[in-house]
């Protein structure tokens, strides 16, 4: 399905890519070793990492796999990386590329999507992200919680089964998955009785993200972030909240503090992306998640993962291709 626009000659055809920004999870040891090549990505990162108050360059190319799983370094890192991939991707566009059809992030993916979309600066957006970071972490070590990934599964059933156990979803990721969150000793509960025709799977995270464990961070970042001006957005933007769009940079920022502590209904943004004729979606650094999300929940819309310098050119032809 494509949208039509009307311009000067008459009405036009125009190609829906939307740019999908990736949430915790998503990195991986040395992730950004490849961008460091480029002079004004090094330049970049380095200025992030002084607003980060973090070495993200380290931590993106030597630091092990425990340490940039860590809350308070994962969160400044992906969204630096989001945003350094963006860059690039718009450095690269052709004069006469048509604009994006919109943007969106998975989670804290959703502060880079922000600043894709104009509401947020990139200090800002950085600001706010190791704020963020800060404030989840200190609310997870409040309580010991985790997250498990149910696959598989009717959706009203699953969500009715993981409460029966005390737990809460934090995560509808679309295409028959759902993470949910708790107490450590309800989702070993879980493991051991899974709802019929379902798998839950661990996962390594250091607590319950978005869910009511995060009361304090959603707290702690309506007071720390007083001083940030959004803007409305430029782009496109849905939010997370319930996958609509937003036009206001006041209300997308709200939602974004809001979020630490509600769902990530990432399916109902797919839902929206199909229903606003959605014909190819490309995923920022550290790739893949997303994408292979939109495999399931977006069946034979065509996809790439930009993980590093060298999948830009996937990208551009198939920006060309629309």
């Amino acid at each position: 399905m494509l949208l039509h626009c009307w311009a000067s000659s008459g009405w036009q055809t125009r190609a829906v890519i939307v740019i999908a920004c990736p949430g915790q999870g998503s990195q991986t040891p040395g992730f950004l070793d490849p961008w460091l090549q480029d002079a004004s990505a090094k330049d970049a990162l380095a200025r992030f990492s002084d607003e980060a108050g973090l070495d993200l360059v380290k931590h993106g190319t030597v630091s092990d796999a425990d340490t940039i799983r860590d809350t308070a370094v994962a969160q400044p890192l992906i969204v630096a990386a989001g945003i350094v991939a963006l860059d690039a991707l718009r450095k690269a566009l052709p004069a006469d590329a048509a604009p994006f059809g919109g943007i969106a992030g998975h989670s804290v993916g959703e502060i880079t999507a922000a600043y894709g979309a104009g509401i947020l600066s990139d200090s800002d957006a950085m600001s706010f992200v190791s704020e963020r970071a800060v404030a989840m972490a200190e609310a997870a070590a409040t309580t010991p919680t985790g997250m498990s990934a149910v696959l598989g599964g009717d959706q009203d059933a699953v969500v009715a089964h993981v409460r029966s156990f005390g737990l809460e979803p934090a995560n509808y990721n679309g295409g028959g998955q759902i993470v949910v969150a708790g107490a450590h000793d309800a989702l070993a509960r879980l493991a051991d009785e899974p709802l019929k025709g379902t798998r839950v799977i661990p996962l390594q995270v250091a607590g319950a993200f978005h869910t009511s464990y995060m009361q304090s961070a959603r707290d702690w970042l309506a007071g720390a972030s007083r001083t940030v001006e959004p803007q409305d957005p430029t782009l496109r933007i849905w939010t997370n909240h319930d996958g609509t769009e937003v036009t206001s940079g006041t209300a997308f920022f709200d939602l974004l503090i809001g979020q630490v502590a509600s769902p990530v209904r990432w399916d109902l943004c797919m839902d929206a992306f199909s229903a606003a004729g959605i014909t190819g979606l490309i995923e920022l650094a550290p790739a893949g998640a997303l994408t292979g999300l939109a495999r399931r929940g977006l069946k034979g819309v065509p996809t790439v993962a930009i993980k590093t310098p060298d999948d830009l050119p996937a990208a551009l032809d198939l920006i060309a291709q629309q």
